[in-house]
């Protein structure tokens, strides 16, 4: 596990197989009932755009009673400030997120006495929304989830050593692609500019994040 967590069991590049969501929810379980510190546990869910991290994150919240999700598209640079730094057409990609946020974020909910706050994220406008998420210090357990959680530059790399637990989200390529294109002509791209954004720009995205699944401590296989 990551640097606050027990010993790495292997790595991506090991031969292991994925293990499922009851499994990884048996594991956060013995991990909160093992806890002694009353910080949140944090387990952060890794993996390329399309590979199903935000669904995974939600049934692993159902499956762990009053749980709650941290996405980290809401630490999205502003599409204006996008705009002005010359990066709106790479929107997605490590420098187009507010990694320092983030970071401040995370060891907050490690040490909070009090309600932190946090930003969502509106797709339909692929804008951050400030304020929109909280989670109280009684919260057992947050579940991060997000592309660069394992990234080891662009400042990421400050991420992992945060996280109890970490998790490579995977799931095959063809399946990835067909998703991801579907999720770009449901938030408005035309079929022709959804296939182009999908394996231009998500699949250089998908090649920086693809080795770093290397470092999770499991990887779960995506429905």
């Amino acid at each position: 596990m990551s640097a606050v967590g027990a010993s790495r069991e292997g790595s991506a590049g090991d031969g292991r197989a994925p293990i499922d969501l009851p499994t990884l929810a048996a594991i956060v379980e013995g991990m909160l009932a093992a806890r002694s510190a009353s910080a949140p546990l944090l387990v952060g869910l890794a993996g390329e755009p399309g590979a199903g991290k935000s669904t995974a994150a939600a049934q692993l919240a159902a499956l762990l009673p009053g749980s709650r999700v941290l996405p980290m598209d809401g630490f999205h640079f502003p599409q204006a400030q996008l705009v002005s730094l010359g990066r709106r057409e790479r929107m997605g990609a490590p420098d187009t997120f507010d990694v320092d946020a983030f970071v401040t974020l995370l060891a907050s909910l490690r040490t909070a006495t009090a309600t932190v706050r946090a930003p969502g994220f509106d797709r339909t406008i692929e804008e951050p929304v400030a304020d929109e998420l909280s989670f109280t210090p009684e919260v057992p357990c947050i579940i991060v989830e997000g592309n660069y959680l394992l990234l080891d530059d662009h400042g990421w790399q400050r991420v992992a050593p945060l996280l109890d637990v970490t998790v490579g989200v995977v799931l095959d390529e063809a399946t990835r692609h067909e998703r991801l294109i579907a999720r770009h002509i449901a938030f408005g791209k035309t079929p022709n500019a959804a296939r182009a954004w999908a394996l231009g720009l998500d699949e250089a995205n998908a090649g920086l994040i693809a080795p770093t699944l290397e470092r999770a401590d499991y990887l779960l296989r995506a429905r």
